[in-house]
């Protein structure tokens, strides 16, 4: 039960940056105030619990690290298809940008060098959040099954308050043809590297969620030792 509130933990805190922009577009709060009362706290958390895990020479540490680490990575491949589609005029305007403008408060003023760093910054530790989801639910056993993930997120994307109020329509069709098209590759690309690097990285690497599970339901406590000998 231990292990599986740990892992519950790391996933709520690994969801709070995703859904800081899509909790500010959906007018619940501003993303500045998100920012100081949500996201940095959830940083400093996933910060202190690998600490814990890493000092005490847990397994679940290091796929903690190569989840978050993949995931910065894969964020390259995901920008290296979207910002050729946003220098195309597929997509409405530079989101990295602008939510360095929303989290600093410039709306204003405009966007600043202050305000690009911080919001690539956000932009990039999205990617690492949701390569640590990636690794604790599905593991590493299939690559594929990256690509797919990552087609999920840009299709959670799309549906999201994000693009509503980017006022394009829906899937940002009145905008261009070439959104969703662009949006969807750019996430698949992100899934497809997410999912060789951590397989690369970590090796055949179970899902930590349903080890975790299999260990509360095991009901011999012979077989539970040996699931816990697992993990």
């Amino acid at each position: 039960m231990k292990r599986m509130m740990m892992i519950l933990v790391l996933l709520g805190t690994a969801s709070v940056s995703p859904l800081l922009f899509p909790l500010a577009e959906s007018g619940h709060s501003s993303m500045d105030v998100l920012a100081k009362l949500a996201l940095l706290p959830s940083v400093a958390l996933i910060g202190i619990v690998w600490q814990i895990l890493h000092r005490r020479n847990d397994p679940l540490a290091r796929p903690i690290a190569v989840g978050l680490a993949a995931g910065a990575v894969a964020t390259i491949a995901l920008e290296a298809v979207r910002l050729p589609g946003f220098w195309f005029g597929f997509m409405p305007g530079n989101l990295p940008r602008l939510m360095g403008v929303l989290l600093l408060n410039q709306f204003a003023t405009g966007p600043t060098l202050a305000s690009d760093i911080v919001g690539w910054a956000y932009h990039f530790w999205n990617g690492a959040t949701f390569g640590l989801i990636y690794v604790l639910v599905f593991g590493t056993c299939t690559r594929w099954l990256g690509m797919v993930y990552g087609v999920l997120l840009g299709f959670g994307f799309m549906f999201s308050p994000v693009v509503s109020a980017l006022g394009v329509g829906f899937l940002g069709l009145q905008f261009s043809n070439g959104f969703p098209v662009t949006v969807t590759l750019a996430h698949a690309a992100f899934g497809g590297v997410l999912g060789w690097l951590t397989a690369r990285w970590l090796g055949f690497e179970t899902s930590a969620v349903r080890d975790a599970v299999e260990v509360c339901l095991t009901s011999d406590p012979h077989k539970r030792r040996s699931a816990r000998q697992v993990l």
